[in-house]
């Protein structure tokens, strides 16, 4: 009898320091992936494919190329991108960029009643909602449990793929929420492999918001420097 297919451990939303509310740098990532057994990480800063090479150029298999974007209405997620998308631009314009790309798209914490300005809330995603391929119903970052459950509820009533993802800032959070995914290769069989995928992973807790405070701090006061 054939052994089954081991599933990877794949973590699709995680931030480098080339976001503006990280530190995490490139080395610390592909060591935290490395000890935890994480397959394949998606590198989505916002606004900026720059994190993306970093860790590409230390670990070329271990990255999945994308971006967080933040529209006119609220962020979006491309997962297998090949081109930049600048941030501010429509949202259905920003769609039309990635699906030109043959990126997969998704849409982070999007009823995150919290996160005034970064999810795009029921009524932007209810007129797109044809227009992407997945919502992420576990953030990890989330700090109410319902705003994930009211994610999941959509996904499951319009038919979408689910996703899970640590939204990781700070190394020490990546692999808190993944996906357990059959092997992929492209945009297509990540596809593919999400529609038979399993969500593991929990919240992570009010205290990692610390992380992107004081990156943002020390950025701000230019105590860093890359």
């Amino acid at each position: 009898m054939t052994p089954p297919e081991r599933l990877w451990r794949v973590e699709l939303h995680c931030h480098t320091r080339a976001s503006f509310d990280s530190l995490s740098a490139p080395e610390a990532i592909v060591r935290a992936c490395r000890a935890r057994g994480i397959d394949r990480i998606a590198i989505t800063d916002h606004n900026t494919m720059a994190g993306v090479a970093a860790v590409q150029a230390l670990a070329p298999d271990l990255v999945i190329p994308g971006e967080e974007i933040k529209t006119a209405e609220g962020e979006i997620l491309g997962w297998f991108m090949s081109q930049e998308i600048p941030r501010g631009l429509p949202l259905e314009e920003t769609l039309q960029r990635l699906r030109e790309q043959g990126a997969v798209i998704g849409v982070p914490h999007p009823l995150d009643s919290l996160r005034m300005g970064s999810a795009l809330g029921r009524e932007a995603l209810m007129r797109v909602i044809h227009q992407v391929d997945a919502l992420e119903v576990l953030n990890a970052r989330c700090l109410r449990r319902a705003d994930n459950d009211q994610a999941r509820a959509l996904a499951q009533a319009h038919g979408k793929l689910m996703t899970a993802g640590s939204d990781a800032h700070a190394a020490r959070e990546i692999g808190t929420a993944v996906m357990l995914m059959p092997p992929f290769h492209d945009a297509a069989s990540f596809r593919a492999s999400l529609a038979q995928a399993r969500i593991q992973g929990h919240l992570s807790g009010g205290h990692v918001r610390l992380y992107s405070t004081y990156a943002k701090v020390v950025k701000k006061l230019g105590m860093v420097h890359f």
